[in-house]
């Protein structure tokens, strides 16, 4: 019975206009048909459902128990089809993930630009790469912006720019370091396993610096906390340094709250990529994103 939603429909119009006549108006049948739909109902349930009364009807127990489960299922099938219409209409939510830096940094200046681009909702979805790669591959997002590519199966990585990490501290340092400043310093490290403390520790092995010899006041999982830590960081006699994606402190370089410094004849040089479903790769909407950020310059 519940494959056919016209015997329930029905049914709930006659206990709302509380009337089989009335009900009969309304849906444009005849009163009989509507009997009959009625009757179909108390067979298949085996149970009174309706009373009919001089001055209108009544629910049994069981047709009030039944009112309820119906009433619950037609709300189910209205918010369904307002779905439905969304789809034909292309109204939706296209859902980016990104780690901390692109999250915070990067992407939320072309949130606007991009929802114009597809005419539809953006949301921005911000954890660890790893995660956010977890999101993609669980269909959860359309698609993973990160610091990391995937070889996952089913997943296309394509490179999308270079991100440069700087040192930094929240008192004057040199523009140009030498290795040997790096012992100087007090540290704001990342976490043991994150991609960029990897990318950090085997740049520095490069020129013969082990950066587990370093004067550590602390340790954080993402680029946000660094830069508050350094911020906030109350060393004055020796400076506290970490090292960030110089697109994380854009605004506190100009306004002169942190200063940036490189080592002398290196560059950490990392790249950003664009990660997303190889079901999704002839997707209209995915395809006007990438085409988008493709374009897009720090």
């Amino acid at each position: 019975m519940l494959k056919d939603f016209t015997k329930l429909e029905t049914f709930l119009v006659v206990v709302k206009e509380k009337s089989f006549s009335k009900a009969s108006a309304k849906l444009g049948i005849s009163q009989p048909a509507v009997t009959q739909q009625i009757k179909f109902i108390e067979d298949y349930l085996d149970s009174r459902v309706v009373e009919r009364r001089k001055n209108g009807i009544k629910l049994t127990k069981e047709g009030e128990d039944f009112h309820k489960i119906v009433s619950k299922l037609s709300k189910a099938i209205q918010s369904a089809e307002k779905d439905i219409i969304k789809i034909i209409n292309k109204e939706f939510t296209f859902k980016i993930g990104a780690s901390f830096t692109i999250g915070h940094y990067i992407i939320p200046k072309h949130v606007e630009e991009i929802k114009e681009q597809i005419k539809n909702d953006v949301h921005i979805s911000i954890d660890k790469s790893n995660r956010i790669l977890e999101q993609l591959i669980d269909n959860k997002i359309d698609i993973a912006l990160t610091e990391v590519p995937t070889h996952q199966e089913g997943i296309i990585t394509r490179e999308w720019m270079d991100d440069e990490l700087v040192f930094f501290s929240n008192q004057p340092i040199p523009a140009v370091l030498e290795k040997e400043d790096l012992f100087r310093f007090n540290w704001i490290c990342r976490d043991e396993g994150s991609p960029t403390r990897k990318l950090i520790s085997e740049a520095l092995e490069e020129i013969d610096v082990d950066c587990s010899t370093f004067n550590v006041k602390g340790i954080v999982d993402n680029s946000t906390l660094a830069k508050e830590t350094i911020l906030h960081c109350i060393f004055k006699n020796t400076p506290t340094v970490s090292i960030i994606p110089r697109s994380a402190i854009l605004k506190e370089l100009k306004e002169k709250t942190l200063y940036e410094a490189r080592l002398k004849d290196t560059r950490l040089m990392r790249k950003i990529y664009i990660a997303y479903s190889r079901d999704k790769r002839k997707d209209a909407f995915v395809d006007k994103v990438i085409k988008f950020l493709l374009n897009i310059k720090l």
